[in-house]
This record gives structure tokens, sequence and C-alpha cells, in this order.
């Protein structure tokens, strides 16, 4: 829910607090405006303020999506990945103001503050119907954490994992996994935020954690002494590959510009570039059959 990856983000610690239901955005058949922009030209762009890009994402920013809960200075995946989106659009960074948005607000129906937000925002159909989303700028996978003492650690296969004691955060696609793919004898207990999921993990309170891969390798790194990975979960949602988007004002047509620079930094090479900087642990984790 992505998130985020999740909404660690520490790689995804972005908090989620309100249930899968009670965050889902209304239904509404109405039809959405037109990503297509009018023109990219820096002046010409729909934007909150004229001449500034506002750029949103949650508080406080985990690493390895920003580093030093710092939005401003660049670094991090997701602080990277919004800087030379803004330098694709014509923008300084001192032309980019940020902002605080909750995860769970940022897909609210409504209107938005920001001209976009960042924060490890999957992308759904569900979420589609309150929001616009730009094209993906990181595809997810699921990770699966466990203490190095445990009888789970070694676990090869999604079969080994049925009996155990699974922790995960309210909202996310990460607690979907575990409800269509992991499919666990007994209930997961589900917290409200990643915090409290990975705390669980470190008190043995459970046996696994699931989160986000790259939030797995922050959480094993630096936040559970004594935990590994187990292994990824292989990619679903009927054959797609689930993705962050930049997420937008329902309708705005800010997006198409967005998808515009996303593919120039593919094109290129260098959200490639930027994802290797940060997010490089993330190649590692062996895939649960």
């Amino acid at each position: 829910m992505i998130r985020r990856p999740l909404s660690a983000a520490l790689t995804g610690l972005a908090a989620l607090s309100l249930a899968v239901t009670a965050c889902a955005p209304q239904e509404d058949d109405a039809v959405s405006p037109s990503k297509s922009p009018a023109s990219c030209a820096k002046d010409k762009l729909p934007l909150k303020t004229p001449g500034k890009l506002t750029v949103a994402t949650d508080k406080p920013a985990f690493e390895p999506w920003f580093k030093d809960d710092d939005p401003k200075n660049g670094q991090g995946f997701e602080s990277a990945v919004a800087y030379a989106v803004a330098n694709r659009l014509g923008f300084t960074k001192d032309e980019v103001t940020w902002t605080v948005e909750s995860f769970e607000s940022s897909y609210a129906p409504g209107s938005k503050k920001f001209d976009f937000d960042v924060n490890q925002v999957s992308v759904t159909p569900a979420r589609e119907k309150a929001v616009t989303f730009s094209t993906g700028y990181y595809d997810v996978q699921q990770g699966v954490v466990a203490l190095k003492d445990t009888k789970y650690a070694d676990a090869t296969t999604i079969a080994e994992l049925k009996k155990a004691r699974i922790a995960v955060q309210v909202g996310t696609t990460a607690l979907q996994a575990v409800q269509k793919q992991l499919r666990p004898d007994g209930q997961p207990k589900i917290f409200n935020t990643q915090i409290d999921a990975i705390n669980a993990l470190k008190n043995k309170q459970v046996d696994v954690l699931v989160v986000d891969l790259p939030t797995a390798f922050y959480v094993t790194a630096a936040q559970v002494e004594d935990a590994k990975i187990v292994g990824q979960l292989p990619q679903t949602q009927g054959g797609g590959t689930e993705h962050f988007g930049l997420l937008l004002e329902r309708g705005n047509a800010l997006a198409g510009c967005l998808d515009k620079a996303i593919g120039e930094l593919k094109a290129s090479g260098e959200l490639a570039e930027i994802q290797e900087r940060w997010l490089t642990a993330s190649a590692g984790a062996p895939v649960l059959k």
C-alpha cells in the first residue's frame, strides 16, 4: 500500500493508521479528466503555486527512501527521484517545495495541497478511483523477515511459513500478499504502524514480519538485531507488477508531464542509477516458491 510499502519505509516506515476498508477510496463512476497536459513547458504546468513544484511525503521520512528524515537534501531513493523528475520538468532544486502529507490521507478523495506525492504508494484500481497516478517509478516485491535463531529463518518455500505468526501493517500491499499468497493457518497480527509491526518481531511476539523488500533490508541492517531476510514473495496482481507511482489530485493533467519525465529517466538509465545507488540490497533475496 507499497506501502510502501511501507506504506521502515525505513524503507517505508510510512505510517498507516487506517484499516484497508477505512482507507479505501469511495466509489466514483465519473470519468476522470485526461492525463494529457496541454503543454509540459514549465510556465504552462498546472501547479499549486506558479513557478514552484510542491512535493509531498510523510513525516517521518525514512531510509532508504529519504535520508536523515530530510526530503529536501536529495538523498534517498524517493528524494532523488523527485528531484530528477523536477529537473526534467525544468525546476531547479530551490524551486521544489516539500510539504507533509500522511500516507493514508494522500490517496483519499478530494483536493490536494501538493502537485504530487511521493511516498511508496502502490498503484491499485481502488486508489485510482480517488486520485491520479503517474507511470510507475519503482516495481515492488514483498519480503519476509525472521529472527536468525528461529525455525522460520531458513524457510525456502511459502508452505514452510503456514504456521508462522505473522506481523504486518494495516492497509498495505504486504497485508494483501499475506492474505493472498502466504495464506497462513492463523490470522496475521495486524498493526496500525510499521514501527509496531517491527517491534513485535523484535520482541518475539511474532515469528516473521512481511514488508516491502527495501524495507526488509533496512529492518535487518539497522532495526532488528539478529534478523534476516527469509526471502521475497513472487510478483502477482493478476500477472502484473506492483509498482509505486507519483500521486496527484484526481484528473490533474500534470500526470502526463510526470509520465514523460519518468519515461525519459528510464530511457536515459538515470532512474536505474538512482535505484542502484539507494536500493541495491533489494536484489539479493531468494524468491520463496
